[in-house]
């Protein structure tokens, strides 16, 4: 049971794994990763999808949100097929984990520009630059036509993208793009995570501007789906978790049945088992049951009685020494005197008598019993 309770719980590891790790995903509570805005785009009735697999053409729709974390997240990027519009917020922060809490962190400081543009694909890299705001200020969100966008909200850093190729969707109020569509890929870039993680969320003013700006680039109603598998959260498919998921769940409880019902019969069986006997056996053995069988097959068994008396008064002459002149009257004769004097219950021409008058198996067993315990006391009388 330990075994098997192992082996369901290494299938289903990465579902099972809480996530708030301190990471920047949608899993992390920390303050500098995504885990409140799911439950915040849920309470508000938008659809949200934390994916864990390959995206389905069913997706399309949905507005896919990826947090890399660098260089090593960059280059699978673009193994994550996805048709429809994808988001890709940049690092900002280096952080430690706290070790008076866990899931927390401590900031240390900031990714240069350079280790923050490093989580973009090469295509989206090349040509861009980031450009931070020093100290903690106001930030006005606006849309390129000046139109406001959300409500105002205090960031530290705050880091605006530049360069050529890319498509302003919203900016600071000095008009630098935070918010940009790279023109040739349609891939949207958020140069500051400050907008949209845990950090930003603390205030309703930024919880404001976070709605917003998820809302300029994604279809009415469409869904929202936050990458997991950029930070080892995927669902592995494996020969094990195949086995406890339809279709071949049945068999794997079948399966676990009969280890069950093996297990029970070997607690309560005692012994070794018993090996199958020939039908016809071999040797002396086997030529007396098959002479039993026939006797018994002609109901004959008590025709058996007079050869019996017979056998056992020559075993008892030949233990007490009787002559080998007398013949069969005398023998009996002197049989009985001796049994008489060694205190014998019956005397032989008695049992003789009954081994005659036998018409049973029965009184064949009474006069075999009888013959017997007077051949034992005969003997030990004269021994």
């Amino acid at each position: 049971m330990a075994l098997a309770g192992l082996g369901v719980l290494s299938a289903y590891a990465p579902e099972l794994r809480s996530g708030n790790d301190g990471g920047d995903h949608a899993l992390s509570r920390a303050a500098t990763g995504f885990g409140a805005l799911p439950p915040l785009l849920r309470e508000l009735g938008e659809p949200v999808l934390l994916s864990r697999g390959a995206l389905t053409e069913a997706s399309s729709e949905g507005l896919l949100i990826l947090t890399p974390t660098g260089r090593s997240t960059a280059n699978r990027i673009d193994d994550i097929a996805h048709d429809g519009a994808t988001l890709i917020v940049l690092p900002k922060w280096v952080t430690a984990p706290d070790p008076a809490r866990t899931g927390w962190v401590m900031t240390v400081g900031m990714h240069p520009a350079a280790d923050a543009l490093s989580a973009l694909p090469e295509e989206l890299r090349q040509g861009a630059g980031l450009v931070a705001r020093q100290g903690r200020e106001q930030v006005i969100m606006r849309r390129p036509n000046g139109a406001s966008l959300g409500a105002p909200v205090e960031i530290e850093g705050l880091r605006t993208l530049s360069g050529n190729g890319w498509v302003p969707v919203a900016t600071d109020e000095h008009g630098d793009p935070v918010l940009a569509m790279h023109a040739e890929t349609g891939t949207y870039v958020l140069s500051d995570p400050d907008l949209i993680n845990t950090q930003g969320l603390k205030t309703l003013e930024g919880a404001q501007t976070a709605v917003a700006l998820l809302g300029v680039i994604r279809a009415q109603g469409a869904p929202l789906i936050f990458d997991l598998t950029l930070h080892g959260f995927q669902r592995t498919r494996s020969l094990l978790r195949l086995m406890l998921e339809p279709p071949l769940l049945g068999m794997t409880l079948v399966m676990a049945a009969l280890a069950v019902f093996a297990g029970l019969q070997a607690a309560v069986r005692f012994g070794p088992t018993r090996e199958p006997a020939r039908v016809i056996a071999l040797g002396k053995r086997g030529l007396a049951d098959n002479t039993a069988g026939l006797v018994r097959l002609a109901r004959r068994e008590h025709h058996l009685a007079t050869p019996y008396a017979l056998l056992m008064r020559v075993a008892a002459a030949r233990a007490i020494g009787a002559p080998r002149s007398l013949d069969d009257e005398q023998l009996n004769a002197f049989l009985d005197r001796v049994g008489r004097s060694s205190g014998a219950t019956e005397t032989y021409s008695a049992l003789a008598e009954q081994a005659q008058a036998a018409r049973t198996p029965g009184d064949l067993m009474r006069v075999a019993n009888a013959l017997y315990r007077w051949n034992q006391e005969l003997t030990r009388a004269h021994q």
